[in-house]
């Protein structure tokens, strides 16, 4: 991790130096499964997790991002941010183990997210549980006073409720057990790593050649952030 609060996630692998408390080599996915898939064709395709500062939607203070090329992901980053009042609760620290300390260098909320601009042009982005993680966003702008992206985006929650009933629960954590996949929870650069492997899972249960499509298999109309506003995720009534 350095001081500007990067931490980069090549091949999915997570920063020896990680500041969470988890041991770092407890990030192992085990990609057997997945890697026995034919790749689906090429789409520009993020997935994205914020973890907060504190209870408060605008108190972002990591952002992880994994991009989908050819069906496969091909890039993980974590971004450290500073959050505006620099308050952290203490139950949020025991879910995800960021302190102000390891954030009193990073950059603030507009800054990181405007190193990312041009990737999100275009995107089809996804989140678990996107009205938490497309509020995060909103109302950390909101703080700012700055205008909202045009971009649209899935939530993988309604996603898996769909193409994976039989589940027991659609956390996070239940779709990489049912993947076989393992990782550090509330690490946002492993959740959205494994957001993005679930996503692609589902494209294929799904039987469409990206996973933007999958919208259109189970009745879900996209959300949308523009300028003047936004649009929540939502599904058809099955």
């Amino acid at each position: 991790m350095s001081r500007d609060g990067h931490r980069h996630c090549p091949e999915w692998t997570a920063d020896t130096e990680s500041i969470v408390r988890i041991p770092a080599n407890a990030y192992s996915i085990r990609m057997t499964m997945l890697n026995a898939l034919p790749a689906l064709p090429n789409g520009k395709t993020i997935a994205i997790d914020f973890e907060t500062a504190n209870e408060e939607r605008g108190s972002a203070c990591s952002v992880g991002l994994a991009w989908i090329e050819d069906g496969r992901v091909v890039r993980v980053e974590e971004r450290l941010i500073r959050p505006r009042s620099m308050r952290f609760s203490s139950f949020n620290i025991a879910i995800h183990g960021i302190r102000p300390e390891h954030v009193e260098d990073a950059p603030e909320f507009p800054e990181v997210m405007d190193e990312f601009a041009d990737d999100f042009a275009g995107a089809t982005m996804i989140a678990h549980n996107a009205a938490f993680d497309f509020s995060v966003w909103r109302s950390a702008l909101d703080s700012y006073r700055q205008a909202y992206p045009q971009l649209s985006y899935l939530c993988s929650v309604k996603m898996a409720q769909r193409l994976w009933p039989h589940l027991t629960s659609h956390r996070l954590n239940v779709l990489a057990d049912h993947l076989g996949l393992m990782f550090r929870h509330h690490n946002a650069a492993e959740d959205a790593a494994i957001c993005a492997e679930a996503s692609i899972a589902m494209a294929r249960q799904a039987g469409v050649s990206h996973v933007a499509a999958i919208a259109g298999v189970i009745g879900m109309r996209p959300g949308r952030l523009y300028a003047g506003g936004y649009e929540a995720c939502s599904c058809r009534r099955a």
